[in-house]
């Protein structure tokens, strides 16, 4: 059974970072996309970044430059590196899986908050 489980977020200052992680457990299926997700109070869900298996990543515009979404297939762990946030940057962060053979991201984590403010 997998299990996605985000951890690393948290309160942080503008122009401050956060490293989010996403423990991966139980992956029994072909992986077509990692993603992130974000979702503030009031907003709808957003596709921050996406890492394919070959290592191709992708990234909201406003996120570009700042984030960078990697992995460790050592430890079986997504990494979201978050720079320069912005108070616009606060929500909740999910870790989500895009299987081979479904049509949308369909596994996702329980979500850690970030919050940026002063």
């Amino acid at each position: 059974q997998v299990q996605l489980v985000e951890s690393g977020g948290g309160l942080v200052q503008p122009g401050g970072s956060l490293r989010l992680s996403c423990a991966v457990s139980g992956l029994s299926f072909s992986v077509r996309l990692m993603g992130w997700y974000r979702q503030a109070p009031g907003k709808q869900r957003e596709l921050v970044a996406s890492l394919s298996p070959y290592g191709t990543t992708k990234y909201v515009d406003s996120v570009k430059g700042r984030f960078t979404i990697s992995r460790d297939s050592t430890k079986n762990t997504v990494y979201l590196q978050m720079n320069s946030l912005k108070p616009e940057d606060t929500a909740v962060y999910y870790c989500a899986v895009h299987r081979v053979g479904a049509s949308a991201y369909d596994v996702w984590g329980q979500g850690t908050q970030v919050t940026v403010s002063s």
